[in-house]
This record gives C-alpha cells, structure tokens and sequence, in this order.
C-alpha cells in the first residue's frame, strides 16, 4: 500500500488516479477527505501533517509514503512512518530549497529530516506549477482578465501531473534511493504567454494585466507569510538561471517529453469558462 498525503491536491489528486490505474493499493491522506474525494477502493483517512500523531491509522500497511513539506515537525512525521513499518519516503520539495534555501528554509528542513531519518528515501524538487495559472480562473470567467507582475519573465512551469508522474515512478520502482530530482516544464513561458494560452484554450480574447510588484505582494501576503509571498516574488521577477533552466528530469524519468502549459490550459480550459 503506497500512502500519499495532500492527496486532494493538484498533484496528489492525479497520484492516487496514477497509482490506481498500475494496479497500487492506496490510502489518501488530507485534513478534510471522505470516500466521496476519491476514485472507488482508495481508503481516504483524514489527517493533519501539522499533528503527525494523526497519521498513524493512516500509515498501518504503508509500503510507501509520498510526503508534502507541511506542518512543522518532519521528523516526528517521519518517526511515525518509521514505527509503522514504512519502507520507503518520497518528498515533494520546491526547487527553491536547491536555489535558494535561506527563502525556502522550510523546504530545505524538510528535506534534511528524509535524509537523515533511516528510510529510503527520494527528494522530488518542483518548480512553478502550471496549475498555478488557476489563481486566474474567477477573473478570466468573469472579465476574462488575467493579471499578474513580471509580464515578460520566463519561467518552465510544470504541469502536476507530470509531477504525480514522476511520483508515481519513484514510489514503485527501485533505484531511485538517495536521488534530488528537479522537475520542470519543457520550456520557459512569460506570464503573458500563458494568459495567451488559456484564452487560445477558450477561443476568447483575454486581456493581460501586469501588475506592480508592491500590488502582487500585497495580493499575495492576503494568504501566504511574508517571507514566502517576498521569495515567491524573487522568483518570479528575478529568477536565477538555475531556475529558468528547462531540466531533464521528468523526460528522462518518465520516457517521454514533459507537457508544456498550452497542454495544461486546454485540458483545464473548463475552469476558466
């Protein structure tokens, strides 16, 4: 049995789907989540990585645990999955915690307690996600607008579920023990590149709006700490090559080219309708 946490995320909705149709037994970990949030024979047991001693009648069986950088406290997370007999950890990091790891300090906690915990383990470092776009979503519907700052910077924005993907692969195969992989889009895109994409998807005009940075933050810090709002930002508008770099990761793991964001936006197109 794999357990995945944050299991009705963007990324942890489409692992347990993956895991599911290659034939795994999965429990499905989130703070609210009931038989009704999951595919048919998953077992949905609701926990709070914030309170790791809730995770224990969800860990009993665990073969393997996909893990989100959540709560404060991972080496009790990981204790508990040790006492449960789990063999194997794999952790969804920021690529962040590479580049940057003063701004991403608790990513890069994280990360340090996998490794030092005893199990097995796998760091899967993401950058942006595509669904990211969906902060979009009520403004495009309603005035088919989309705003955002750093209208021409690029970044490689990956599609989720290449990274459930590539979860998928790790949980089930052997020899990814000990590895950091970095997962990003197949190119670069602009913020105003994207916006073009949705509204290709839709077959609408929508207009894009670049915001100031002191407008972006404000937004932002309305529900993310300060510092995380402040390096999220750092990111976005002064982003290191590192960052902006296209990886091989998810190609090479996944046989097959990673899928870039107009693919994302058309099989999302109903959320911006």
């Amino acid at each position: 049995m794999i357990v995945v946490t944050g299991a009705t995320g963007n990324v942890g909705r489409a692992l347990v789907a993956t895991l599911i149709r290659t034939g795994e037994t999965v429990t499905a970990v989130a703070r609210r989540i009931g038989e009704e949030d999951v595919p048919p024979g998953v077992r949905a047991v609701a926990a709070d990585l914030g309170a790791p001693r809730s995770l224990a009648p969800a860990l009993e069986g665990g073969k393997a645990l996909f893990l989100l950088v959540a709560g404060e406290d991972p080496v009790d997370i990981l204790r508990q999955a040790s006492a449960a007999g789990v063999g194997k950890a794999v952790l969804l990091s920021s690529q962040g915690a590479g580049t940057r790891p003063d701004a991403y300090a608790h990513a890069a906690r994280f990360e340090a307690a996998v490794a030092e915990s005893g199990l097995p383990f796998t760091v899967l470092r993401s950058g942006g996600l595509a669904s990211n776009a969906l902060a979009w979503a009520e403004p495009v519907r309603r005035h088919r607008i989309a705003a955002a700052p750093f209208a021409d910077v690029a970044l490689p924005f990956v599609d989720p579920d290449d990274v459930a993907a590539v979860a998928a692969t790790v949980l089930r195969e052997a020899g990814h023990d000990g590895a950091t992989y970095t997962l990003t889009g197949p190119e670069p895109t602009t913020p105003r590149q994207r916006a073009a994409a949705i509204a290709a998807a839709l077959g609408e005009p929508v207009t894009f709006v670049e915001q100031s940075r002191e407008d972006a933050y404000a937004e932002m810090a309305r529900f993310l700490p300060a510092a995380v709002a402040e390096a999220t930002l750092a990111v976005l508008g002064a982003p290191t090559p590192e960052e902006q770099a296209v990886g091989t990761d998810v190609a090479r793991l996944l046989g097959r080219p990673a899928s870039p964001f107009s693919a994302w936006a058309v099989r999302n197109v109903a959320a911006f309708r």
